[in-house]
């Protein structure tokens, strides 16, 4: 089982920052997939970043440039900058990791919200 906790939501302004944090507890292996998405109100959840175990990276078109997706194996940890942030990046962040080999795995955080006001 792992344990997903997200941190660092909060409001801001257009044009500004913020930095979300996810810590990863329990039985970890190597050789995964770690990744942001989120969800506006009413809309379905939509892919935001992913990192793999070995660093390479994928972005969304809409944050591309923007956003940085980071991860701290020793730490267990999962970053996102968000930069130049937007009133439509508005949305619940989830952080989610997965393995595609065995053991197979696929886990979620609780979310953290992020509010971007105009």
């Amino acid at each position: 089982q792992v344990q997903l906790v997200e941190s660092g939501g909060g409001l801001v302004q257009a044009g500004g920052s913020l930095g979300l944090s996810c810590a990863a507890s329990g039985r970890i292996f190597n050789f995964n997939v770690m990744g942001w998405y989120r969800q506006a109100p009413g809309k379905q959840r939509e892919f935001v970043a992913t990192i793999t175990y070995g660093g390479s990276t994928m972005y969304a078109e809409s944050v591309k440039g923007r956003f940085t997706i980071s991860r701290d194996d020793a730490k267990n940890t999962l970053y996102l900058q968000m930069n130049s942030l937007k009133p439509e990046d508005t949305a619940v962040y989830f952080c989610n990791v997965k393995r595609m080999v065995i053991p197979k795995y696929d886990y979620w955080g609780q979310g953290t919200q992020v509010t971007v006001s105009s």
